[in-house]
């Protein structure tokens, strides 16, 4: 499996490399002026809170935010953070079950980039394709760069919280779930990223 270590395709490596480029353009404040703004005026300690204090207090948005707190406060983790990401998602041993198998399905995918987030795993190859996330009960639900008319399967989704190029669903109840049928609509997704 080609693996990026970052988790990030090369399109989403220079889209953050820019965002901290032009901090300085845009803000007037260099990287290293935010992070000593941060650490010196922030009192709080939750991740949400820290943003939406830096929106509230300068007005900066969550990738600048992001971006700031991952240097002034390392040991939150980060996107760079991948295992502790992951280990902090993936808690339930069936819903892990069911990404193991949808690992399985793309592990011969070329060009194949995961990215742990807080709230979901992601593949990419040029772009998102897919994106899994554990539900109570020991479920998941996929996400999938295809329109829900590629399959029965398939639904839309509402409010995942991931990339706007997953325009259709698909819950998983068990790692049977991911099969020939699942694998074709993750190579087709993949296809069109």
């Amino acid at each position: 499996m080609d693996e990026k270590p970052q988790g990030l395709t090369e399109q989403q490596q220079r889209w953050f490399a820019s965002l901290r480029a032009n901090l300085e353009r845009e803000t007037g404040k260099t990287l290293d002026q935010w992070v000593e703004i941060v650490r010196r005026e922030c009192t709080e300690t939750k991740p949400k809170a820290r943003a939406e204090w830096l929106k509230a207090t300068h007005g900066l948005g969550q990738n600048r935010a992001a971006s700031i707190f991952a240097v002034a406060y390392p040991e939150s983790g980060g996107w760079d953070d991948a295992a502790g990401l992951r280990a902090a998602l993936w808690t339930d041993p069936a819903s892990t079950a069911i990404l193991s198998a949808v690992e399985t399905a793309i592990a011969d995918f070329p060009g194949l980039v995961t990215g742990q987030r807080k709230g979901y795993t992601a593949w990419s190859h040029k772009a998102q394709f897919a994106a899994l996330k554990p539900l109570k009960g020991g479920q998941a639900v996929l996400g999938l760069a295809v329109t829900p008319d590629a399959s029965p399967r398939l639904s839309e989704p509402k409010n995942e919280g991931w990339s706007e190029r997953l325009k259709a669903k698909l819950a998983l109840a068990s790692p049977a779930d991911v099969d020939s049928e699942v694998k074709a609509l993750l190579k087709a997704a993949c296809d069109r990223s």
